[in-house]
């Protein structure tokens, strides 16, 4: 299994799960890495998109004992945004938890 699939699996799919939750029928989160997270084909409006971000850090604090902060200046200045898909994010998240791993060491 790669690492963004483990990132998909463990952290972004279960707290899709919990945003779904929230959402007003029928809209709902697909758990697949092409579901868009932000923009038009989106089911998540600027408020439910904070909130799955806030979710998945701490759920990746949670599982995996480290704390980041994915709304950051980094991600915020990419030309291409790491909160676009499921997948883009999954990416993002095990490129910062590397970046971490190799600053601890």
């Amino acid at each position: 299994m790669t690492g963004s699939l483990i990132i998909l699996e463990d952290i972004i799919y279960p707290v899709a799960d919990e945003i779904s939750l929230t959402l007003e029928p029928p809209h709902t989160l697909i758990k697949s890495p092409t579901t868009p997270l932000m923009g038009g084909n989106s089911v998540l409006d600027s408020l439910a998109l904070v909130s799955l971000i806030v979710a998945v850090e701490g759920r990746i604090a949670e599982r995996m004992n480290c704390s980041l902060t994915l709304a950051n200046e980094k991600a915020l200045s990419r030309k291409h945004s790491p909160f676009k898909t499921m997948q883009s994010l999954a990416d993002y998240i095990l490129e910062l938890l590397n970046e971490e791993h190799r600053v601890k060491n």
